[in-house]
């Protein structure tokens, strides 16, 4: 395989890979406290949500890699009936389905579920922080 394309799937898992993180609102607390705090008290949030068993939500990306096979089979058997290879059509179609679905679900996958998300936020109220989102 040619290293560029080898680059460009690195940067590509390494991008989808990397998780959401609250964004803080420079309020009264955050300003008091300084930026050294507030990372420290999303961190804890987030250990804290972690403690407590909550989904992230990372199963999105098989869950969309195997929807992507299937889907690309489908299409690839009706392009191998009317090409006259439906075996060749399914595989090409499967392979391509799963890695449109892999790098979809890495895009998709990084955002926590809406409860997770919804427990660091109330954590970080607690605190006296401001969550505008995730990013």
């Amino acid at each position: 395989m040619p290293r560029h394309v080898l680059t460009l799937l690195a940067v590509l898992c390494l991008a989808g890979c990397a998780s959401a993180r609250p964004v803080i609102y420079p309020n009264a607390t955050s300003e008091l406290r300084g930026k050294a705090a507030q990372d420290a008290a999303v961190q804890a949030c987030i250990q804290q949500a972690d403690s407590a068993d909550l989904s992230r939500g990372g199963n999105d990306v098989a869950r969309s890699t195997a929807g992507g096979a299937v889907v690309g089979s489908v299409g690839g058997a009706a392009a191998g009936a009317v090409y006259g290879n439906v075996g060749r059509g399914v595989g090409a179609g499967a392979a391509a389905g799963a890695a449109t679905g892999l790098v979809t679900g890495l895009f998709r996958g990084n955002q926590p579920s809406p409860v997770y998300m919804s427990y660091v936020n109330r954590c970080l109220a607690d605190k006296g922080y401001e969550v505008v989102g995730w990013q």
